[in-house]
């Protein structure tokens, strides 16, 4: 049945309507987001969208509870009800379109999208959208923004209040990016809207509105902390105490998990947990998990994950095969360390999802004589891997090799 307003309005068979609105209010919407606030029985949002749309609404007003229930557990208890959720912008650009959608079926809201605030930001500095890069750093670490920071890049960054600019100005200075210029949008597309910028080293702005944009022109000097888009990033890049897989390792062994879009992996013995975070690397949705038995070991991958801009890499502190015992089920497991101690190997074998991949490296003989068993068993690929760099040798130089890594790269049938 169709739902009705409550004048007895007939909408459309979707109870829920999504209007995305701007700061310029009721005058920014058009006709049919005005009629749908208007006739809705109830509408949600947060206290600064009620307000704006005040002079609308005829039904219930209910703004967000504190804290935020992403489960939407006061929308779903009205369906069937003619309902309006108030959103900023555009309700599935980081809004809640996407909490919605994950409990609403489409077929069941009627959605009025609104420019969404990235969209304004890059009309008002003229920048096409194509060839930026866009990250949303509202109530989640700004140690995100690292890995974008490459020399002329343009990032716009969704902010959370009025600290953000200055703290992200800080971090910019710290990181050697310091030329970079900043430009502050300040709430975008109403009467208050207001642009400012200053270089991050000598960012001097105040009073800066809470709903807020960065812009940002990155440039850097030679000493910046610049996060090649490749696998294989420099030893240098990770503090570590040898423990470590290297480099030119690193790239082939990222190369043989073959991480794919949404998957976890399990890196098993972590070290400085550089094989983690290089697979989170490689696109947003990835995640990891490192276990590290050793509690400085631990410590310094969460310091390592933050510097490389994935704060979100999990760090489980314990010995294996024991503190794999609850973890998440992995789609790729790594093993560095301590693979050959008693059980390990087995337990990651046991742990992996069908059609995941398992990749263990072996530079001793122990574990290298557990791979060849292990690959006798059940097959997979075997590769000798053998690194060789130039050393000074006198006033000459040679070839020093590194300890040639034994490795193993099975799929679980």
């Amino acid at each position: 049945m169709p739902a009705e307003g409550p004048r007895g309005a007939k909408l459309d068979s979707k109870w829920l309507t999504v209007v995305g609105i701007g700061e310029d209010g009721v005058a920014g919407l058009g006709d049919e987001a005005k009629r749908r606030i208007a006739v809705a029985e109830f509408v949600f949002g947060g206290k600064r969208h009620l307000a704006l749309m005040a002079s609308l609404i005829t039904g219930e007003a209910r703004a967000w509870p504190t804290p935020f229930d992403p489960d939407m557990r006061d929308v779903l208890a009205l369906a069937g009800k003619n309902v309006c959720v108030l959103a900023s912008g555009d309700p599935f650009f980081h809004g809640v379109g996407g909490t919605l959608a994950r409990k609403v079926d489409a077929r069941d809201m009627h959605v009025i999208p609104a420019p969404s605030s990235i969209s304004l930001a890059a009309s008002r500095l003229g920048w096409a959208l194509q060839d930026i890069e866009t990250i949303s750093l509202h109530g989640r670490p700004l140690d995100l923004i690292r890995p974008l920071l490459h020399p002329g890049t343009r990032i716009l960054a969704l902010t959370s209040d009025a600290d953000a600019p200055v703290a992200i100005a800080r971090l910019l200075t710290e990181l050697d990016f310091g030329a970079s210029r900043l430009t502050v949008l300040e709430a975008l597309g109403g009467p208050n809207e207001k642009l400012r910028s200053a270089r991050a080293n000598a960012f001097d702005l105040e009073n800066i509105n809470p709903l807020n944009m960065l812009a940002i022109e990155v440039s850097s000097t030679s000493e910046a902390r610049i996060l090649p888009l490749t696998s294989g990033l420099a030893d240098h890049l990770f503090e570590h105490d040898g423990q470590i897989t290297k480099r030119e390792i690193r790239a082939i062994t990222l190369s043989a998990l073959a991480p794919r879009r949404g998957e976890l992996l399990w890196d098993i013995g972590a070290g400085s947990g550089s094989i983690g975070i290089e697979w989170m690397l490689a696109h947003p949705s990835l995640r990891a998990i490192a276990i590290e038995a050793e509690p400085t070991r631990a410590a310094r991958i969460g310091r390592n994950a933050a510097a490389c801009g994935v704060p979100s890499l999990v760090v489980v502190e314990g010995p294996a095969p024991k503190a794999l015992a609850k973890l998440e089920q992995p789609d790729a497991i790594f093993i560095g360390g301590g693979g050959s101690d008693t059980g390990v190997l087995s337990a990651a074998i046991k742990a992996l999802r069908v059609g995941g991949r398992l990749v263990a490296n072996a530079v001793t003989l122990e574990m290298e004589a557990l791979l060849l068993a292990q690959n006798t068993k059940l097959g997979g690929d075997l590769t000798r891997i053998a690194i060789s760099r130039a050393a000074p040798v006198g006033a000459m130089q040679a070839w020093r090799p590194a300890m040639p890594v034994t490795q193993w790269n099975w799929v679980k049938p």
